[in-house]
């Protein structure tokens, strides 16, 4: 195959960051998941943990508004009637 004038060293170095980075983010999950034993150990539930992080990660106004949505339809069905079996709306 010929050289086609790609600049090799330029790729390689590329690469080389990437295969890096990926390293890193290896290391860092190794991590997060010992912090959440660490957690688990004291007694703490790892699912309501991850569900506090994404929700901090969330806008606040759209937090907001999310959470009245969801009450408001909480209580609508808490109002209506129980549907009889076998019937649907």
């Amino acid at each position: 195959m010929s050289d086609i004038g790609l600049p090799g060293a330029r790729i390689r170095s590329f690469i080389e960051r990437v295969e890096h980075l990926d390293t890193e983010i290896q290391e860092l999950n190794e991590q997060k998941k010992e912090v959440f034993a660490e957690a688990k150990g004291e007694g703490f539930d790892v699912k309501i943990l991850k569900e506090i992080l994404k929700l901090r990660k969330e806008d606040q106004d759209k937090r907001d508004e999310r959470d009245s949505l969801l009450d408001a339809y909480m209580r609508a069905l808490d109002s209506a009637p129980p549907a009889e079996i076998g019937k649907a709306a």
